[in-house]
């Protein structure tokens, strides 16, 4: 009977070793080199005991395959592959098909993203060539309210009522002119450079030749007029009005086509000089020339090739024809000038001064010549 339980012993399976350690360890008995019951709590015995084989539990004594006798302990010296976890070739587990790429067509479409917020941006100021009735800057406030034009409200920035504002708001409230305290953007809204402040005025109303005529007759004095040959620029303008209204000329005159009008910056660059002197706007400046000339007043044009200013006599009934800076006084009106004067540059590296300067310096020729 011992020889049949060797025998069964060693044809056991792996499992059924494991289930007869277990029986042992229920009953107390020494089992995988640990002791259940007796010997120390915890302490660890010999890790591989000697059965009836004359073995060791959880190794191999016999000699392996290859002739190798050393002992490996629980784990065997090549392994299972398939109890080690590493699968052969033959058992490799499939990888799970693929699902067949879908049409560009048939995907979900996307969700339509929400449209970005609008940016706040300033508002744009608008164009002072479209609003001849706006009036910015205390200087042409202060003298529009002087001259006593109309004038239909003035807007103040808060906060702002130093210097000079202060004085252009106990005027404004004389001539009963409406005030309002607003935001200073809301005045960067409307122009630039308003200086706290901006009037809205009655639209200007341009004086015809003959009121400057009957202008010098009202003072007893000779005419004397500017007149303005496609200048474009409303800063020359201004200043041209300016400097008219500083030497007590009569009035100046100016083209309807290819020329400037009286803008905001034009009345802005005059400070207040507007104000003070008429200014005419004619359709056609060759035949309003030709008028003037019939009714004795000589005419002067400024051009570089001209004679030397200082030679000429300015005395009497005169106008001063100033072209403009690139172009000079067109051939039509060059034509009609009883005189061509010049300015004389002293550095030979410039050529010309700008319109506004030239005219200054002949309206001060002129004005010395009156005076003698």
């Amino acid at each position: 009977m011992a020889y049949f339980d060797n025998m069964n012993k060693k044809h056991m399976s792996k499992q059924d070793h494991m289930r007869q350690d277990a029986r042992k360890a229920d009953e107390g008995t020494e089992y995988r080199g640990f002791k259940a019951k007796g010997g120390r709590d915890g302490q660890k015995m010999d890790m591989y005991r000697k059965d009836d084989r004359g073995g060791y539990h959880g190794g191999y004594s016999k000699q392996n395959r290859s002739g190798d006798s050393r002992d490996f302990g629980s784990r065997k010296p090549y392994g299972d592959r398939r109890e080690n976890g590493n699968r052969g070739k033959d058992e490799r587990r499939p990888y799970p098909q693929q699902r067949p790429e879908q049409r560009r067509d048939d995907r979900r479409p996307a969700p339509a993203r929400p449209a970005p917020a609008p940016v706040a941006r300033p508002a744009q100021p608008v164009e002072e060539e479209l609003n001849e009735n706006l009036l910015t800057g205390r200087n042409p406030i202060r003298e529009a309210l002087k001259s006593g034009r109309d004038i239909e409200k003035l807007m103040v920035a808060k906060g702002d009522l130093s210097g000079t504002a202060r004085e252009i708001v106990a005027m404004a409230h004389e001539a009963h002119v409406p005030v309002q305290m607003v935001e200073r953007v809301r005045l960067d809204e409307l122009a630039r450079n308003h200086q706290g402040m901006i009037a809205f005025a009655s639209a200007y109303q341009y004086a015809s030749v003959e009121d400057m005529l009957e202008l010098a007759a009202g003072k007893q004095e000779d005419p004397f007029l500017i007149i303005l040959d496609g200048v474009t620029d409303p800063h020359n303008l201004g200043a041209v009005i300016r400097t008219a209204a500083a030497v007590g000329a009569h009035g100046v005159i100016v083209p309807e086509r290819r020329a400037v009008g009286l803008t905001p910056a034009a009345v802005k660059a005059s400070a207040g000089g507007i104000e003070h002197i008429p200014v005419a706007r004619v359709t056609n400046l060759t035949n309003e020339i030709k008028k003037l000339k019939a009714r004795g007043i000589w005419l002067y044009g400024a051009d570089a090739e001209g004679e030397n200013y200082r030679r000429v006599n300015f005395s009497g009934p005169c106008a001063l024809v100033i072209g403009s800076e690139g172009d000079g006084i067109s051939r039509l009106v060059r034509e009609q000038c009883d005189h061509i004067v010049s300015i004389p540059m002293r550095n030979p590296a410039m050529e010309s001064l700008n319109a506004s300067v030239a005219a200054g310096i002949l309206m001060y020729a002129v004005a010395a010549a009156r005076e003698e």
